[in-house]
């Protein structure tokens, strides 16, 4: 599986491990720099470059650049930030290889050029960028050349995504291996552009032993756990999904959230809502059953059917005392159970209330806002979203499902999914109920609750770029046939 995602650290490590007793540094190094030079040329013709490197590996990537571009019939001039004499290691090695000239890096390498290679620095950089360094690339972001990142793009964080103060927007990324965890994160994943990952020949077995535990979501994931129809079915075996509406006011999102089950795939679902919103739901609704229930013993009698297999909370529920007291009975039922919006916002005097009574079934579906309410100042302390995600879901004992464009989901035992396929037109009012609504559909025909977690929110962006511009909440649920076409043509 290439679908693992390194840290910095854990590079490193891949590095040292194939070293050992595989291939050399330098070997590693000629393999990075000749992929990289077959990138660019996939992207570009033949013409004029200019290589930026660094002192370090990345900058001896850039030489061995230099010498295959050169060698394909490119024009190229190579800057280097600091003194040749000075560089050590693979690096030095790869210099002493290069024919040709080298400059003291500067921004007039940025002109008459077509194509600027950034490997200045690596995604283990952990200062701002400054000087000559921020002067050249800020002059190449505006020189009109094509842009190429080696690694990533100078001035990322590999392991949060974080900018350390500026970094040059690349049309094309190339790193090695496998992706590093700052690819797929915000707000580093827009200045990456294409991302290639190309081998260097670190071997399966070594990424093996590193017991990765951070991934890129994608079908191969979760596809082994997707629930797939047999002819025997009927709709009692595919489960039902309940949501729990508030008012007449706030409705609309349960009635989102059951049709996201609904299509996904549960055999059945009901809105079950206070009398004063029955009507105005039984109008919306045709395939959806809707009941209604004036209290908590209501809601008791309700939930009494254990056929109600999978339940969502929150949306349009309301925050407060009543909510709060209906999310403590759904969790005492034990049953799948995701919790979203409203049902997370009325514990924020008491997150501990909450989480006492959560089960290993339960998924929480928190953006920023929401959050930072349930694990105050979590997001400060630490250093990258996935980190955040992994402590609040290790904390919490339930998967947290972080949403945004780089939605991380998180369970307690340390795993952690990272998703990449969202499109900007999803951030509209209700985007989140469907979410919820794909989450418990799937759990109510009998997947994981990390897996159905991952599948849904990965089913969600898909459905999101089948609809592109313009999609509003209530069109996602209809093109889940689409997607489900796909999935299947991927098996």
């Amino acid at each position: 599986m290439t679908d693992e995602l390194f840290t910095v650290e854990q590079m490193y490590d891949a590095d040292r491990a194939t070293m050992k007793s595989i291939l050399s540094g330098e070997e590693l190094m000629r393999n990075a720099g000749r992929g990289c030079a077959e990138a660019i040329q996939e992207f570009w013709p033949a013409g004029r470059v200019s290589i930026l490197c660094g002192p370090g590996n990345n900058g001896g990537d850039g030489f061995v650049i230099a010498r295959h571009l050169k060698a394909k019939g490119w024009q190229v001039r190579l800057g280097l930030l600091g003194d040749p004499t000075k560089l050590s290691g693979d690096a030095a090695l790869m210099a002493a290889r290069w024919d040709g000239g080298i400059e003291a890096l500067s921004p007039d390498l940025t002109t008459n050029t077509d194509v600027i290679v950034d490997a200045v620095f690596g995604a283990g950089l952990s200062r701002p960028i400054d000087g000559v360094v921020l002067e050249t690339l800020k002059a190449a972001e505006t020189s009109g050349a094509g842009l190429v990142a080696v690694d990533v793009p100078s001035g990322v964080d590999g392991n949060s995504g974080q900018i350390w103060g500026y970094a040059l927007p690349a049309e094309l990324t190339v790193t090695f291996c496998r992706k590093k965890i700052g690819h797929t994160l915000l707000p580093a994943r827009e200045l990456c552009g294409d991302i290639r990952v190309i081998d260097i020949g670190i071997p399966n077995s070594v990424v093996d032993g590193l017991n990765l535990q951070v991934w890129e979501n994608t079908i191969a994931l979760w596809q082994h756990r997707f629930p797939v129809p047999q002819l025997s079915d009927h709709k009692y075996t595919k489960g039902h999904a309940l949501v729990i509406s508030g008012g007449a006011e706030t409705s609309a999102a349960a009635r989102m959230s059951a049709m996201g089950a609904l299509r996904i795939g549960a055999g059945l679902a009901t809105v079950a809502c206070p009398a004063d919103a029955l009507h105005i739901n039984a109008s919306q609704l045709l395939s959806i059953m809707v009941r209604s229930f004036q209290d908590l013993a209501g809601l008791r009698e309700l939930t009494s059917d254990i056929r109600k297999n999978a339940i969502v909370i929150g949306p349009g529920a309301g925050v407060g005392k009543d909510t709060a007291q209906n999310v403590l009975h759904v969790l005492s039922l034990q049953r799948a159970t995701v919790l979203d919006a409203d049902a997370l916002t009325s514990f924020q005097d008491d997150p501990h209330q909450l989480f006492s009574s959560l089960h290993d079934r339960t998924v929480l579906t928190p953006h920023t806002g929401e959050f930072d309410r349930l694990w105050p100042g979590l997001l400060k302390t630490q250093s990258s979203k996935v980190d955040a995600a992994r402590l609040a879901s290790q904390k919490s004992g339930s998967v947290v499902v972080f949403k945004g464009a780089d939605t991380v989901i998180a369970d307690p035992g340390g795993r952690v999914v990272v998703n990449t396929n969202a499109p900007p037109w999803l951030a509209t009012a209700g985007s989140g109920d469907v979410l919820a609504g794909f989450i418990a559909g799937l759990m109510a025909q009998g997947m994981p609750v990390f897996e159905a977690s991952c599948a849904g929110v990965w089913i969600h962006g898909e459905c999101g770029n089948w609809l592109d511009r313009g999609l509003i909440a209530e069109d996602l649920p209809h093109v889940v046939p689409e997607v489900f076409q796909h999935i299947m043509e991927t098996s």
